[in-house]
C-alpha cells in the first residue's frame, strides 16, 4: 500500500527492565535522523534479514535530501510520530523491542511545509503523461477540478459500486451485515487479497466480505458480493459497464491464452457479451504471470468519472469497512476519513470522502490511465498535496 517503504517486523524478546537503560521510541527516531549513518546494531537480527540497513540508511538519506533537514520528531496521541523536516513531515511509526533496538520501522508519504494552492496541484496533475481526471469538492460543490467528467479506467474503486448496492439491500432488509455465507469456490479470484487461499465452504459474514474488500481490496470477496447483491443491481449504479464484470471474468479476459475470446468479447454488443459471460465462467482461472504484464486491455476494464466515484463514496462513507485503511489521509487531520483505491499497470485511482474539522464533507477523486507503466509515487504525492491543502481549509 502506498507509503510502506519500511516493513513491520515483529520480535518478541523479553529483556528484565533492571538489565540496561533503553531507548524511547521518539529518542529512536531522533538517532536515527541525527547520528547518520544509522548502525546495524539500533536494529533487531530479525528486522536486519528483511530490511538491511544499508536499504535503511538509503531511505534516510532519499527523505533529507528531497525535504531538508531533519527538525525534530512529534508523539501523536495515538503512538504514531511526526518527522519535521526543513521543507516537509512525514508521518512514522517504529517499535522496539526490551533491549531498544529496532523491531519495525514505517515512513509515510512526506507533506510539504507549505501548502501549495489546488490550482497549483491541479495543474501538476496535468503534466503528468496520458489521461487525467480529478475533482475535489466541498459539501458536494466543485473546489477544484481537471477533466472530472472524463470516463477512465479505475481499478479496484469499481468496488465502491459493490459495496453501495449490498449496502442498500442491507438498508432494506434484503441482507444482514452478520448474515454468514460459504465461501464458494467460483468466487475464488486472483490477489490482491487473501480469500482465494482459504478453504471453499469457510463460513464468512457480509460484514468480512466488506472489510476485505474494501481495506485489502480483495478480489475474491469483491466477486462473492456481486454475485450475492446480483450483477444486475450493480449495473445500475455503473452505466457504462455492462455487463459489469467480476474480477476473476475480468482477468480470465486479460489472459494472455485466451486472446481470441477477447477478441471475440470486443467485437460483440452488450446482449453479445452477457452470452459470453457463460464460456468466460467455465474457463480455469488463469495464473498471475499471464495476466501481470505491462499494460493490457485497459477496455477490460471499469469505467467510472470521478465525479461519479464521489457520489458512490459519499453514499458509503459512514459503513465501518470505509474506515480501516486511511489510503493517504493523516486521520489525526479530519473528523472522518472513507477511502478506496485501484490500480493496475497503466491505472490508478484515488478517491477519499473525508468529514473536516469543520463538520464540512469534502471528497477527492483522482484517475490517471496510460499505456506506459505509472510513476506511483508522483501521482502519490500530488494526492497527497492536495489532501494537505483541504485539510488545512477544514482546520480554520
Amino acid at each position: 500500500m502506498p507509503g510502506k517503504f519500511l516493513a513491520f517486523l515483529f520480535s518478541f524478546v523479553t529483556i528484565p527492565a533492571y538489565c540496561q537503560q533503553v531507548l524511547t521510541p521518539q529518542a529512536a527516531l531522533e538517532r536515527l535522523f541525527e547520528q547518520t549513518p544509522a548502525s546495524a546494531a539500533w536494529f533487531d537480527t530479525n528486522f536486519l534479514n528483511q530490511v538491511p540497513v544499508e536499504r535503511v540508511n538509503a531511505i534516510l538519506q532519499q527523505y533529507t535530501q528531497q525535504n531538508g533537514a531533519f527538525q525534530k520528531a512529534t508523539q501523536n496521541p495515538d503512538g504514531s510520530f511526526t518527522i519535521t523536516l526543513a521543507h516537509a513531515t512525514v508521518p512514522a511509526r517504529i517499535v522496539l523491542n526490551a533491549e531498544g533496538r529496532i523491531t519495525g520501522l514505517w515512513f509515510g508519504y512526506p507533506s510539504a511545509l507549505q501548502v501549495p494552492s489546488l490550482d497549483v496541484v491541479m495543474a501538476q496533475f496535468a503534466r503528468l503523461p496520458g489521461k487525467v481526471s480529478v475533482l475535489v469538492t466541498e459539501e458536494g460543490s466543485p473546489l477544484a477540478s481537471l477533466h472530472p467528467e472524463d470516463v477512465l479506467a479505475v481499478g479496484s474503486a469499481f468496488k465502491l459500486a459493490i459495496l453501495n448496492a449490498i449496502s442498500e439491500q442491507v438498508r432494506r432488509g434484503r441482507h444482514r451485515w452478520d448474515e454468514v455465507v460459504p465461501l464458494r469456490p467460483e468466487w475464488k479470484s486472483l490477489p490482491s487479497g487473501v480469500l482465494w487461499q482459504w478453504p471453499d465452504d469457510t463460513p464468512l459474514t457480509l460484514a468480512t466480505l466488506a472489510n476485505e474488500m474494501i481495506a485489502i481490496s480483495d478480489n475474491t470477496a469483491a466477486d462473492a458480493l456481486l454475485s450475492i447483491a446480483g450483477r444486475e443491481n450493480v449495473e445500475a449504479l455503473a452505466p457504462r459497464n455492462r455487463p459489469f464484470l467480476s474480477t476473476r471474468e475480468a482477468f480470465t479476459l486479460k489472459s494472455s491464452a485466451n486472446a481470441a475470446l477477447l477478441k471475440r468479447w470486443r467485437e460483440a454488443d452488450e446482449n453479445g457479451r452477457r452470452a459470453l459471460l457463460p464460456e468466460i465462467d467455465a474457463k480455469p482461472l488463469p495464473r498471475e504471470t499471464e495476466v501481470n504484464m505491462a499494460p493490457i486491455a485497459l477496455d477490460i476494464e471499469w469505467q467510472f468519472k470521478t465525479s461519479e466515484l464521489c457520489h458512490l463514496i459519499e453514499n458509503v462513507a459512514d459503513i465501518p469497512a470505509m474506515h480501516i485503511n486511511p489510503g493517504l489521509a493523516q486521520v489525526s487531520d479530519w473528523k472522518q476519513v472513507a477511502y478506496k483505491g485501484g490500480s493496475e499497470s497503466g491505472v490508478m485511482n484515488m478517491t477519499t470522502a473525508l468529514v473536516g474539522k469543520n463538520h464540512k464533507r469534502y471528497c477527492v477523486s483522482a484517475s490517471w490511465n496510460n499505456s506506459a507503466p505509472l510513476d506511483e509515487k508522483t501521482f502519490f504525492s500530488f494526492y497527497t498535496e492536495v489532501l494537505s491543502a483541504l485539510a488545512a481549509r477544514s482546520a480554520k
